[in-house]
């Protein structure tokens, strides 16, 4: 496979090293962002799992457009590249002292809005991962919580499921509106999708925990049938498909590949804006550079064949002991 192979399959990948975006992900915010309007008129904004950026990036373009004085912090257990105008904290968004470094940078204020558009590493099996995100956002919430002034907005990632329905209806009792929100650029075969809270309203006597488990929110109480206020698709139906592969000699800079014979020829590939800063990975390729993952595959070997022999043997004096035996392994 080329490394050119991802520009054709995937034309927001290459939109976002084409407008120095730090991933894809930008263009969901700002699709979801061009419906809802939520980055208007915010003054202070918390991005959580925040690392490569992207949506940080964005929030960086959007607030300070509006207002030079805004603020935004940004949090995430790996180290992440700076971003001008953006504080960067490493830390756990589970931890109360989190919470309180977020506020003192806002000289005790709380924020706008909070965004989160984090997901764990996925196992493959759907349910173990639906669930593991559903707790992700839990956590985002429990610091939101803290964070997020009341009337402010909330929005995370989701993985839709048959459960999903139950944290529409945790967050139904904390936000006057909730939306489902699928941006064009997230893939219609994906069950991602992002779920907007509007209006921060707690209960009364609502008070703030970390501790707080999925199963201590289940109460749905007040909550209506109409669980979500409407699902809403965003973006431009005429645009980009996220689904499509498009040929490299379709310009990204013009709308739906509406350019001259010179422009398609001025292709050129381009590495990723921001690659990571201390990935998880970086140890494993050093590994199987220095030749430690092939000593342990020799040495596995070794050992298979070891078992696989020291097994034939027991097959064979178990023939020889059991003549029935030998004569149905001959049928």
């Amino acid at each position: 496979m080329g490394k050119t192979s991802r520009d054709k399959r995937d034309i927001y990948y290459r939109l976002a090293k084409e407008n120095k975006w730090r991933a894809r992900s930008a263009f969901k915010l700002m699709q979801i962002d061009d419906e809802f309007q939520i980055l208007k008129g915010v003054r202070r904004a918390v991005d959580l799992c925040a690392a490569p950026g992207s949506w940080s990036q964005v929030l960086s373009k959007r607030l300070f457009e509006e207002d030079k004085e805004a603020k935004i912090v940004a949090i995430d257990l790996q180290p992440m590249a700076p971003i001008p105008g953006v504080i960067q904290l490493q830390g756990d968004i589970t931890s109360v002292d989190t919470a309180n470094q977020v506020i003192e940078h806002f000289s005790g204020d709380k924020s706008d809005i909070v965004i989160c558009d984090g997901a764990p590493d996925v196992t493959g099996i759907h349910s173990l991962d639906e669930f593991m995100q559903a707790e992700l956002i839990l956590a985002a919430f429990n610091i939101t919580s803290h964070v997020l002034r009341p009337g402010g907005n909330f929005l995370a990632k989701i993985f839709r499921s048959r459960n999903s329905s139950l944290l529409y209806a945790q967050m139904k009792r904390y936000f006057k509106k909730v939306y489902l929100a699928k941006p064009r650029s997230s893939r219609q075969s994906s069950c991602e999708a992002f779920v907007l809270c509007l209006d921060y309203s707690p209960p009364e006597g609502f008070v703030p925990t970390m501790g707080r488990s999925s199963l201590e929110i289940t109460d749905a109480s007040g909550v209506t049938a109409e669980i979500i206020d409407g699902f809403v698709t965003c973006g431009d139906l005429s645009g980009w498909d996220s689904e499509k592969s498009y040929p490299l000699d379709i310009h990204v800079s013009f709308p739906r590949g509406e350019s001259t014979d010179e422009d398609r020829n001025r292709y050129e590939f381009k590495d990723v804006v921001q690659p990571p800063t201390d990935p998880a990975y970086k140890e494993a390729l050093e590994m199987k550079k220095t030749g430690v993952f092939s000593n342990m595959n020799a040495e596995l070997q070794r050992e298979v064949r070891k078992r696989a022999a020291s097994q034939d043997y027991i097959n064979s004096f178990s023939s020889k002991a059991n003549p029935f035996v030998a004569r149905n392994r001959k049928r």
